[in-house]
């Protein structure tokens, strides 16, 4: 049975809980700064209105300087550390973590069914990166070669994984989750998202037998991934 730890509140206090060198996978999704650059949401006659705004939470300004200190001392010797950011951020996580651990790398999200630009004037926001960090010896599941990219594609969270009520704009499809916690971690590990929204984290966790802790500012988001995580844990 998995262990499971979940916390709502502010996760700069509550990560002050959880003891030293005790999570084996940081894999986390914390606000990216980009509220300021949202146009708004678009509205069409054919179809629902695109969400192209961003929840309040993503305009206090968070930086990577913020998570250093207890991501550093949460994290066991062998562990792994996974954070999605956008290309804003990238640089400053790289001056941030890169001293500070013996790889840092990075992954690229390939979204299938991106927001259309139905005026055609910039690229598509089709991918997001992910910053990983990890010390020698770490844990690291590759079985060949071709599973070893830093790219991977998925749609983003449609149907019936979409939680409705409340919507998180930034959902992450458990599919991309559960790659990162199969090649970073083992059975049995303990998984930690500090940043959990509606759970999404904590669901590709307990599927693949990890015990997770979660922390989650948002009482409503709290609700909904705590209903989720446990309803994976007794299926």
């Amino acid at each position: 049975m998995c262990e499971i730890n979940l916390l709502c509140g502010d996760c700069f206090e509550l990560m002050r809980e959880i003891p030293d060198k005790s999570i084996d996978l940081i894999l986390t999704d914390p606000p990216y700064n980009i509220a300021d650059y949202s146009t708004g949401n678009m509205k069409f006659g054919w179809r629902n209105e695109i969400n192209n705004d961003l929840a309040d939470w993503d305009r206090k300004i968070l930086r990577p300087e913020f998570l250093l200190r207890d991501f550093k001392r949460i994290l066991r010797p062998k562990g792994n550390m996974f954070v999605f950011c956008s290309y804003n951020l990238l640089g400053e996580y790289h001056r941030v973590f890169d001293p500070e651990f013996d790889t840092f790398q990075f992954m690229v999200w390939h979204k299938t069914n991106p927001t259309p630009n139905i005026r055609r004037s910039s690229f598509l926001n089709s991918c997001e990166l992910i910053i990983c960090c990890w010390n020698k010896g770490h844990t690291w599941n590759f079985s060949r070669q071709n599973h070893m990219h830093n790219f991977i594609e998925s749609p983003i969270c449609m149907g019936r994984e979409r939680v409705k009520n409340p919507k998180h704009p930034t959902q992450k499809p458990v599919k991309i989750l559960e790659h990162i916690i199969k090649i970073a971690s083992n059975k049995g590990d303990t998984v930690c998202d500090m940043f959990s929204g509606v759970g999404s984290t904590g669901v590709a966790a307990v599927n693949l037998g990890r015990n997770f802790v979660g922390i989650e500012c948002d009482p409503e988001y709290f609700a909904a991934g705590q209903s989720r995580i446990f309803e994976a844990l007794n299926d």
